[in-house]
């Protein structure tokens, strides 16, 4: 459905200046779009390479773990159907970890274990359980502790300061989290979204 709109916005953009007589500008616009956006790309791997690096070397001085056991207390009461010693719980921690520290890399493979291990609990196969819709907010909320890739994209767009996001960015995703774990919590104990047993 994406590649279908962008294509219709091509063809929409080439119409829409063949008619009016603006080929040229058509195509300066599109020439000085691909250098711009090669440009911000050489930047940007440049310094997200420093970023993964560096908390590379987080991970494997275990910090990551040192992360996810300091919140494991909050899940166990976020997640009460969850059994403490079940490797969704685990995967759960190292994906919340990471993604707090800014590693969305080392964190996709953990959040999809997660959701694996949680299906596993699944007595309603193909409907989402509390603790998957738990964990896909608080993996998509996510607390940034070091928001390295918007850390990245400012530095590269030429920003002056661009490690003043870090408080702010800290903040809001707290808030959204905070908001986020809420809606959960309050959709489950309605019962206009409770599961039907269906008696055998």
């Amino acid at each position: 459905m994406l590649s279908l709109l962008w294509v219709g916005i091509i063809v929409v953009s080439v119409v829409c200046s063949v008619i009016t007589g603006h080929v040229d500008a058509l195509v300066t616009s599109i020439t000085a779009s691909a250098k711009a956006a090669f440009e911000m790309a050489l930047g940007l791997g440049g310094i997200m390479a420093f970023w993964l690096g560096l908390m590379k070397i987080a991970e494997d001085a275990g910090l990551i773990r040192k992360l996810a056991h300091f919140i494991q207390p909050l899940l166990r009461r976020l997640f009460p159907d969850v059994p403490a010693d079940h490797p969704a719980m685990g995967a759960m921690l190292l994906n919340i970890a990471a993604n707090m520290l800014g590693l969305a890399n080392a964190a996709t493979p953990f959040g999809l274990k997660a959701m694996e291990s949680l299906n596993r609990l699944n007595s309603h196969p193909g409907v989402a359980t509390n603790a998957m819709c738990m964990f896909a907010t608080i993996n998509t909320s996510s607390v940034q502790i070091i928001p390295a890739t918007g850390i990245a994209f400012l530095a590269t767009g030429g920003a002056k300061h661009p490690y003043d996001i870090v408080v702010t960015t800290l903040l809001a995703t707290i808030i959204s989290t905070v908001v986020g774990l809420s809606a959960v919590c309050w959709f489950q104990k309605s019962k206009r979204f409770a599961i039907e047993e269906v008696e055998s």
